[in-house]
């Protein structure tokens, strides 16, 4: 990691924390910042403080649970994000428009509509319908001629309608009011619904991600070339390829199987990293996390207070900052290469 790097990582350490403060204080009760501090305290030390037990619940039960895990779910599906852009080489892939996120729906919807295979859990459903989707897009796209970075993306937003036509129609076959409302928190998104004790399972997932990210950064770096690159680099690119999508396909169903289906995270902070700190996946997944981590925050809090006392799924959110950045890159993309297809220059790339 360069110096720049290692200073755009404490700017972004620094602005995550300020923005999660700052989180503490915004929505429908007024809570001041000594209030937020003093339960915050009284939670680690044990003390007792001079708060209301109002104010404690809407702290630390309300808000804290939800505010960390829209951090945890920003950082993760911005690493996963990065990931999948070095591995098809291409800014525009990110697991919602590889059909991952849709997949990882399905699977979650089974369990709500149906209660099939209950006993694996929200997750483990969610992780065989994004793995499935994953290996069906890479499919397609090798299908009759060489794997290239447009044809994954067209089979992946091929894949994610079909998942999302199929979770439409679990949800109609099913006749239940209940299971449609509960399917549509993971069509959305949505972090209300958040508590303390599902925590442990997306962290464990975030941190994994993130440290296999970092060790696979060099095998990264060379695949995002070309697979002749990773072959003379000493990596395989098949089996890294495979690897890397089998951790991103566990990562986006945990944070599926707890927030829903959120978009376009994925693809607008990994593209915002690398425009920081250049191409170099070591550099670029420790920012995307903190990138990530801050927009989901705030997207949560506008999502809170935008239409309060009613809220805004933060799908919805992501969905209005994400489409003009998609729209953008599609045309630079264009513009500059007349196609899809992604050109490297390697005066950009970052250096470790």
């Amino acid at each position: 990691m360069n110096r720049r790097a290692v200073l755009v990582v404490i700017v972004g350490s620094l602005l995550l924390i300020a923005s999660i403060f700052a989180a503490f204080g915004i929505g429908l009760a007024d809570i001041s910042p000594r209030v937020v501090l003093e339960v915050f305290w009284c939670k680690i030390s044990g003390s007792q403080g001079s708060f209301s037990p109002r104010d404690e619940v809407i702290v630390w039960d309300v808000r804290g649970a939800r505010i960390v895990l829209a951090a945890i779910v920003g950082a993760g599906l911005s690493i996963c994000g990065a990931i999948m852009q070095s591995l098809v080489r291409n800014v525009l892939a990110d697991p919602y428009l590889l059909g991952t996120a849709s997949g990882a729906s399905a699977g979650a919807a089974l369990i709500l509509v149906f209660g099939i295979g209950s006993a694996f859990g929200l997750a483990g459903a969610a992780f065989i319908g994004a793995v499935i989707a994953t290996v069906a897009a890479f499919a397609i796209a090798s299908t009759g001629g060489t794997l290239t970075s447009s044809r994954v993306i067209l089979a992946g937003i091929t894949i994610g309608f079909a998942m999302t036509a199929l979770t439409n129609l679990m949800v109609f076959a099913s006749g239940d009011e209940g299971a449609a409302r509960s399917v549509m928190f993971w069509m959305l998104g949505s972090l209300a619904l958040a508590n303390w004790d599902q925590m442990l399972l997306p962290v464990l997932a975030l941190l994994a991600t993130m440290i296999v990210g970092m060790g696979i950064g060099s095998g990264l770096d060379a695949i995002s070339v070309s697979d002749e690159t990773a072959q003379v680099s000493g990596f395989h690119p098949q089996h890294l390829r495979m690897a890397s999508m089998l951790l991103i396909s566990a990562c986006v169903a945990v944070l599926v199987s707890v927030a829903g289906q959120i978009g376009f995270v994925g693809l607008v902070i990994p593209h915002a990293a690398r425009r920081l700190v250049g191409a170099t996946n070591r550099s670029v997944i420790p920012v995307s996390a903190l990138l990530g981590a801050t927009l989901m925050v705030w997207a949560d809090v506008i999502g809170r207070i935008a239409f309060q006392p009613r809220e805004i799924p933060i799908g919805i959110i992501t969905a209005l900052v994400g489409t003009p950045v998609l729209i953008a890159l599609v045309r630079r993309q264009y513009s500059r290469s007349g196609g899809l297809e992604t050109k490297r220059k390697s005066g950009k790339q970052g250096r470790d």
